[in-house]
């Protein structure tokens, strides 16, 4: 699964978009990190390897919700924000 870990000080969110098996916890050791989501700039700064989550995508690789919006408003050959 691709999906959100939350990393960063307390009450200052910041995410890491990441490869990881869908059972272990939401911090829990990942496959890989595809990606950065971090919610407290203006406009939210987001960074994708967008190569790389097609790879895991193709292999099987569900998306969470969350981060199927953040490709949505950012696909691939776009620049990135921040």
């Amino acid at each position: 699964m691709i999906r959100l870990a939350r990393v960063g000080a307390r009450k200052q969110p910041y995410y890491r978009i990441v490869v990881i098996e869908k059972d272990r916890a939401r911090n829990g050791r990942s496959i890989e990190v595809v990606g950065t989501y971090n919610p407290r700039t203006n406009p939210a700064s987001v960074s994708l390897k967008h190569e790389r989550i097609e790879h895991w995508r193709g292999v099987g690789a569900q998306l969470s919700p969350t981060v199927a919006k953040l490709l949505e408003k950012h696909p691939a050959g776009t620049a990135v924000v921040g």
